[in-house]
C-alpha cells in the first residue's frame, strides 16, 4: 500500500551546496512524512540518450544535486535528526560512467566511458548489463545531510559530520539515520539516489538513477552526536550473497594503496574471465562489488579485499 505524504517536494528545488543561508522550501513539525523527488547525480547532464561527448563534458559544479531544504519545527544544535527512510519509487533507467580525473582508479582509467541502464521500477529486478551479467537492485540516496554550522557555500561532493555525500547503500528501505544538527531546523536536503551501488563506489558512479524517496523526519533531543550513525531493519547484503564472492586482496601500510590493488586485480579478473574491457569491468564492480577492511591490527601491514558477488554472473 503506498505511503501517504504530508509533503512533496519535486526536484526543482534543488541545490548545488551545503549553505545554512539558503532559503527553506517547507517548514514542517516533527513527524512529517515527506514525498521528494530526487534528481540523479549528473543534475541532468546524463540522459538516457547520452554519449561518451556528454560525459567528457559534464560540469562537476552540477553534480549531485539535492532537493531542499527542510526546516523541521524544534530542531536545534545538539539535537539529532532522525530520518527513517520509508519508501523508494524509481524510475526504471539510470547510467554509469567512468569520468576522467575522478575514482579510486583515475590514475588508470584516463578515457570516459558510459553504461545506460534499463530496469523493472517495480519488481526491481537484477537489471542487464553487458555480456549476460545481471546486477541485483537496493535504491538508496547516495547524498543526505543537514546545513553545517560555518557560514558559506560548502561542496556538495564531500562527506561531512552532518551527513552529505555520503554514498552508503545500506541506507535502504527501512533504515533509520541519526544526523547531528548544527544549524536551527536542521534544514534537511537529500539526492543522488542510487538503484545499485558497491560499497566503496570505486569507479565514483554507481548506477546513478532518478527517483522518488518518501522519508519520516522527528528531532531527537540533546544526542550530541559526533557523526551520523543508522539503524538497518535487517541484513544488508542478502542480494548479494547467494552464490558467494570471488575475492581479491591489497596487503601493506597503506589502506588507500591496498584497496586501490584489490579493485585493480578484481577490474583483471573480472575482465579477463568475462571478456569485458578494463573499463567494462571497473563499471560493474562499482555497481556491485564491496571494499572491506578484513585486518587492522597487525602493525605495520593491513587487509582490504573486494568482494565480487557470484550472482551478477548466475
Amino acid at each position: 500500500m503506498p505511503i501517504k505524504s504530508d509533503y512533496t517536494i519535486h526536484g526543482d528545488k534543488c541545490h548545488y551546496g551545503w549553505d545554512r543561508s539558503i532559503e527553506p522550501v517547507v517548514k514542517v513539525d516533527p513527524g512529517s512524512v515527506l514525498e521528494i523527488e530526487a534528481v540523479d547525480a549528473g543534475g541532468g547532464q546524463i540522459t538516457a540518450n547520452s554519449t561518451l561527448q556528454d560525459v567528457n563534458n559534464i560540469d562537476m559544479a552540477r553534480v549531485n544535486p539535492v532537493t531542499g531544504p527542510v526546516y523541521v519545527a524544534g530542531a536545534e544544535p545538539g539535537d539529532a535528526l532522525k530520518v527513517t527512510l520509508l519508501s523508494f519509487k524509481p524510475s526504471g533507467w539510470g547510467w554509469t560512467a567512468v569520468i576522467p580525473q575522478f575514482g579510486l582508479l583515475a590514475d588508470q582509467f584516463e578515457e570516459p566511458a558510459l553504461f545506460i541502464w534499463e530496469y523493472d521500477p517495480v519488481s526491481l529486478a537484477p537489471a542487464p548489463y553487458l555480456k549476460g551479467a545481471k546486477v541485483p537492485l537496493k535504491p538508496f540516496p547516495g547524498t543526505i545531510g543537514l546545513a553545517p554550522a560555518p557560514e558559506g557555500e560548502h561542496k556538495v561532493i564531500n562527506p561531512r559530520q552532518v551527513g552529505g555525500n555520503m554514498d552508503t547503500r545500506d541506507l535502504s528501505e527501512g533504515t533509520v539515520l541519526y544526523l547531528p544538527v548544527e544549524v536551527p531546523g536542521a534544514l534537511f536536503s537529500l539526492g543522488d539516489t542510487h538503484a545499485a551501488q558497491g560499497d566503496g563506489e570505486v569507479c565514483g558512479t554507481a548506477i546513478e538513477s532518478p527517483m522518488h524517496v518518501t522519508v519520516k523526519l522527528e528531532v531527537e533531543k540533546g544526542m550530541n552526536l559526533r557523526f551520523p550513525r543508522f539503524s538497518t531493519p535487517g541484513p544488508v547484503s542478502r542480494h548479494f550473497d547467494e552464490k558467494g564472492y570471488e575475492v581479491t586482496t591489497g596487503i601493506g601500510p597503506d589502506l588507500m594503496e591496498s584497496a586501490r590493488a584489490a579493485v585493480s586485480d578484481m577490474v583483471d579478473l573480472v575482465a579477463e574471465r568475462h571478456g569485458y574491457s578494463r573499463a567494462e569491468a571497473y563499471m560493474l564492480c562499482s555497481v556491485c562489488a564491496d571494499l572491506r577492511i578484513s585486518e587492522i591490527v597487525d602493525h605495520p601491514d593491513w587487509i582490504v579485499s573486494f568482494y565480487f558477488p557470484k550472482v551478477v554472473f548466475s
